[in-house]
C-alpha cells in the first residue's frame, strides 16, 4: 500500500538525517529522559580503507562553537537513535552474543540510592548493547549503546547491602550503564562477554591522528604541510579551551590514585595547566606538577607531547611569528624541553614532534625557539625511563638549556663540583672524578654514594644522578623540624576550580602548614585554635573548616592525619613550643619578585659523595 506523499517525504528526511549523523559519536543508552549535552570537540572514526581515495588535505577540523539555542543542536537521545539501524528483537539473530533479564541502575542512582533498579531484557550483539521492554517478538527497544574500542567495562562488584546485587558497568562517551544481577556468575558472564566484544572492535582514530598521518605523508612538500596547518586550527596554538583529548583515550577509566579524574578528563585538565603557564609568576612547581601527572598516568604522556607541539606551533602555523615575540610563549618550549628529558614519545607522536622541531629550525634558524628545538631533538635521542620527575633545580636548568651543577664530596679531597645533565649516570660521574683525582691507575674500584643523614647507599653505575637529586629535594621540601609531614592534594571548593594542587601538610605542635614542594615558606599556616572541624567526607578526602573557609585534602593517610589533628584539637597547649615558626597570617601572599628571565631561579644545594670499593 503506497504511503501518503507527506508521510513518505518525512520518512525520507529521517533516513537522510540518520546517514548524515552516523559518525557523530559512539552512541549512548537512551530512553531515560536525559538532559541535553554539548557535543565533544573531536569525534572518532575507523581508518579509511585502502584505496579509498582520501587525499592528504581532505580532513578539516575546527573547534566547536558553543552557541545557539539548545533546540538547534542534536539531542542526546536523537543522536543515539540515529546511530542504530531500525531493528526489532530477533530471536534467531546470529550476531547475538548473550541475552537475558537484568536490572539496570537508573542514571544518578549512586547519588540517589532510594531509586530501585529497573528490570529489562538486554541483548548483547557484536555492535551494541540493546535494552528492550520484554523478551517477546515486537518488543519495544528502550535504548542502545554502540560498542567501540574505547568503551570500557568494570566489575562485577557487589552493590550496597540494601540491594545485594552484583553490577557490571559499561562506559561510553557520555554515559555509563550499570547492569545488575542477583547472581555473581551471571554478572561475570555478562562482563566477560562485553569485554570480548569490545576487544574485537577495530581501533578508532581521532581526526588529529589522521592529520598527523597526512602531515607525515606530505613531509616532502612544505607547501602541502603549511596548507594542512592553515585548514586545521586544532594543530595550531590556541587560547581557547580543549574539550576532548587529541588522542583516543578509553571512556570512563578511572585514573589510579586519589585526586585523579578519568583519563579523558585529566587530558583536558593538562591543557588548562599548560595555558596557566603563560601567566604564572613561578612556573617551576606548575611544570613539576604536570610532569608528575604524566609520570603517574603514562597514558597521558603522548597526549601532552601533542598538546605542546600544538601550542608551540604559533597561531598562524609553525613556527608562528607572534609566538617568537611573546616571552610567555617560551614557557611551552621550556616544558617541552623538560618532557623530552623525562619521557619518550610513542612512534607516531615522536615522528610528528621531530618534524615539528625540524620545521621550526628551518624557519627561524637564529631564534631562541630554534635553540630549544635543537636541544629537544638531542635530548629525545638520549632519554630513557626516569625514576622520578625532574627536581625544581633541574627544571630551572633545563628551562635555560643549561647543565645542572651538583657537589660530590670526596674522601680527603674536599668537595668537587660536577656539571651534569638529565642523562648523566652515576658511573660517568665516578669515572670523571677518578680522572680528576689522578686515580686512573688505582687497582681499587670507585662508586658514587648517596648520603642522607647517617645513611649511605652505593649507586648502581646506570643510575641517573638527576633522579638522586630529585630524591634529595623531596626529602629538604616541607619546613618545620619535628613536624609530621604528609603529601596531600588540595581540592578546589569552587565548581570547575581546576586540577588538584600537590602540597605538603605539616602538623606541628601548635599549628599546621601547607607548602608547595621545594618552597621554603608555607602558603597556609593555621593554628589549631582556628580549626573548627576536621572530618572525613570520602575514602581519601579530609575536610578542615577554618573560620569561614574550608580546605579539602586528599591523601591515602587521611585516617592518620585526622587522628593527629583531633588529638591536637582535644588537648591544646599554648605553652608548647612551636616546632616551626609560622607567620600569623593564614594565607601568605607571594611577595617574591618576578623573574627577569623566562627561566626559573631556584636554589640547588644537592650533594653526594664518592666512595671507594675494595676489589
Amino acid at each position: 500500500m503506497p504511503l501518503p506523499g507527506g508521510l513518505w517525504w518525512l520518512l525520507c528526511c529521517r533516513r537522510g538525517f540518520t546517514l548524515l549523523h552516523r559518525d557523530y559519536g559512539d552512541g549512548e543508552l537512551s530512553g531515560d529522559g536525559d538532559e541535553d549535552e554539548d557535543e565533544e570537540t573531536f569525534e572518532l572514526r575507523t581508518p579509511s580503507p585502502a584505496g579509498g581515495g582520501r587525499g592528504p588535505l581532505d580532513v578539516t577540523l575546527t573547534q566547536p562553537v558553543r552557541s545557539g539555542p539548545v533546540s538547534n543542536r542534536l539531542q542526546s537521545w536523537e543522536e543515539t537513535w540515529s546511530l542504530i539501524p531500525e531493528k526489532g528483537l530477533l530471536e534467531d539473530d546470529p550476531d547475538v552474543v548473550v541475552k537475558g533479564w537484568l536490572y539496570r541502575e537508573p542514571r544518578g542512582g549512586g547519588a540517589r540510592p532510594w531509586l530501585s533498579p529497573r528490570r529489562a531484557w538486554f541483548v548483547l550483539t557484536r555492535d551494541s548493547l540493546d535494552q528492550f521492554s520484554s523478551s517477546g517478538k515486537g518488543a519495544r527497544r528502550l535504548g542502545s549503546l554502540v560498542l567501540t574500542s574505547l568503551c570500557s567495562v568494570t566489575g562485577p562488584e557487589r552493590r550496597p547491602k540494601e540491594t545485594g546485587l552484583w553490577s557490571v558497568t559499561v562506559s561510553g562517551r557520555k554515559h555509563s550503564v550499570r547492569l545488575c544481577s542477583p547472581r555473581q556468575a551471571e554478572a561475570e558472564r555478562w562482563g566477560a562477554a562485553l569485554r570480548e566484544v569490545i576487544a574485537s572492535k577495530a581501533p578508532l582514530e581521532t581526526p588529529t591522528q589522521l592529520l598527523l598521518r597526512d602531515i607525515q605523508e606530505s613531509c616532502g612538500d612544505p607547501e602541502a604541510v603549511a596548507l594542512i596547518y592553515l585548514r586545521n586550527p586544532i594543530l595550531r596554538h590556541t587560547s581557547g579551551a580543549l574539550y576532548a583529548p587529541l588522542l583516543p583515550l578509553p571512556y570512563g577509566v578511572s585514573a589510579p590514585g586519589p585526586g585523579y579524574a578519568p583519563l579523558r578528563e585529566e587530558a583536558v585538565r593538562l591543557f588548562l595547566a599548560l595555558q596557566a603557564l603563560e601567566g604564572a609568576r613561578r612556573p617551576g612547581p606548575l611544570m613539576q606538577g604536570v610532569l608528575q601527572t604524566c609520570r603517574d598516568l603514562p597514558a597521558l604522556q603522548d597526549e601532552l607531547f601533542l598538546q605542546l607541539a600544538k601550542q608551540t606551533s604559533g597561531p598562524a602555523g609553525p613556527p608562528g611569528l607572534p609566538a617568537t615575540q611573546d616571552p610567555a610563549a617560551l614557557r611551552y618550549w621550556q616544558l617541552l624541553t623538560c618532557m623530552s628529558c623525562t619521557f619518550r614519545p610513542g612512534g607516531a607522536v615522536r615522528g610528528h614532534l621531530l618534524g615539528h622541531l625540524e620545521r621550526t629550525e628551518r624557519a627561524l634558524p637564529d631564534s631562541e625557539m630554534a635553540e630549544y628545538a635543537r636541544f629537544i631533538r638531542k635530548a629525545l635521542g638520549r632519554t630513557r625511563g626516569r625514576e622520578l620527575v625532574p627536581s625544581l633545580a633541574e627544571i630551572s636548568a633545563l628551562s635555560q638549556r643549561q647543565e645542572l651543577l651538583c657537589t660530590v664530596h670526596c674522601p680527603g679531597a674536599g668537595a668537587c663540583p660536577v656539571a651534569i645533565d638529565s642523562h648523566t649516570t652515576a658511573g660517568e660521574v665516578a669515572r670523571e672524578l677518578v680522572g680528576r683525582l689522578g686515580l686512573a691507575r688505582s687497582r681499587n674500584a670507585f662508586a658514587l654514594y648517596e648520603q642522607r643523614g647517617a645513611q649511605e647507599r652505593a649507586l648502581a653505575g646506570g643510575t641517573l644522578v638527576a633522579d638522586v637529586l630529585t630524591r634529595f629535594e623531596k626529602a629538604a621540601q616541607c619546613p618545620g623540624f619535628g613536624a609530621a609531614r604528609y603529601d596531600v592534594l588540595e581540592l578546589s571548593t569552587e565548581p570547575g576550580g581546576g586540577a588538584p594542587q600537590k602540597l605538603c601538610l605539616g602538623l606541628g605542635a601548635k599549628a599546621m602548614s601547607l607548602s608547595r614542594p621545594g618552597e621554603p615558606e608555607p602558603i597556609h599556616c593555621v593554628s589549631y585554635g582556628h580549626v573548627a572541624a576536621c572530618q572525613l567526607i570520602g575514602p581519601h578526602t579530609l575536610a578542615l573548616r577554618v573560620g569561614e573557609s574550608q580546605l579539602l585534602l586528599q591523601s591515602p593517610q587521611v585516617d592518620e592525619i585526622m587522628q593527629l589533628v583531633n588529638a591536637y584539637l582535644a588537648n591544646p597547649s599554648p605553652e608548647r613550643p612551636c616546632s616551626s615558626p609560622c607567620p600569623r597570617s593564614q594565607d601568605l601572599p607571594d611577595n617574591s619578585p618576578p623573574s627577569q628571565h623566562p627561566g626559573l631561579d631556584e636554589p640547588q644545594g644537592q650533594s653526594g659523595c664518592l666512595g671507594q670499593l675494595q676489589d
